[in-house]
């Protein structure tokens, strides 16, 4: 800790950003596709209309006397995936897909289940309190998880833009201030929840992602921040949720500082890591 304290640390901080910076700059020169491939914020227009479209063709087929159908990409095949420098994970263009039919005794309740009115962009549902509304329809919420991707598919509009949430467990503190969605100013000088959050201020010169929430918490008894900032830290309480994840990238995007981990040295390590980016 001696180290990070000194004035040497910093100007390594400062040398591993500048060389993380001409690495994008690098890649983008050789690759300026990547630039296009950024994909734009889906509006609640969009994500709407997405659901008129599909609503729309159950009606047509229920004026015609047929079975209504829902075509969605089929995500389980891997063939179907490809990796981006800019999205990430994604799918493929005019990848296979799957039929979930209403007349079919084995994919009928699946059918069912489609929260559909919680897409809708307008209002936030967490995905916890749709599973309570129906426990015997759904009966894990692991269902209600795998139907909200396979919408995702359907609609081809990115999870995070369905307005369905999860409950985040990761916790972040350090030099960093946002305003919630309900514009509540949050001050992350204490220990504070991962949230969806915007106009994100910070004074911090790398941030560190902690494996576990006990190590995070300790660091923080020790006043780390204070005696080795201004820094971020950040805990996914093992491997992070889908929220921890979204907010490492919003600040990467954000204020492009130095991202470390601090991990045990174990597969479970390695997938923090591969999962925190």
């Amino acid at each position: 800790m001696a180290y990070m304290q000194s004035p040497d640390f910093f100007h390594y901080i400062e040398d591993h950003r500048g060389s993380l910076l001409k690495a994008i700059q690098r890649r983008q020169r050789q690759n300026p596709e990547v630039k296009k491939e950024i994909q734009e914020p889906v509006t609640s227009s969009q994500v709407v209309a997405a659901i008129d479209k599909i609503v729309q063709e159950v009606l047509e087929s229920l004026s015609k006397d047929e079975a209504p159908v829902l075509t969605m990409e089929d995500r389980s095949n891997w063939t179907n995936i490809e990796f981006t420098e800019s999205v990430g994970l994604q799918m493929v263009k005019n990848c296979t897909t799957r039929k979930v039919r209403s007349d079919n005794p084995r994919s009928a309740q699946r059918f069912g289940e489609s929260p559909l009115a919680h897409t809708s962009g307008l209002l936030s549902a967490y995905i916890r309190d749709i599973y309570y509304e129906d426990v015997q329809l759904y009966g894990s919420q692991r269902t209600v998880d795998s139907i909200v991707m396979d919408i995702s598919c359907m609609l081809k509009i990115p999870r995070r833009s369905l307005h369905i949430l999860s409950t985040s467990k990761g916790c972040v503190a350090g030099s960093l201030l946002y305003i919630e969605q309900d514009g509540t100013k949050v001050d992350c000088s204490f220990n504070t929840s991962v949230r969806t959050s915007h106009n994100l201020r910070t004074a911090a010169r790398y941030i560190l992602i902690i494996e576990k929430d006990a190590t995070f918490q300790r660091l923080l008894d020790d006043d780390f921040c204070g005696k080795c900032g201004p820094c971020i830290l950040i805990t996914g309480k093992g491997v992070p949720d889908v929220n921890t994840r979204l907010f490492v990238r919003k600040l990467w995007d954000t204020f492009q500082i130095p991202i470390f981990t601090l991990v045990d040295a174990d597969p479970h390590g390695m997938l923090t890591i591969s999962d925190s980016g």
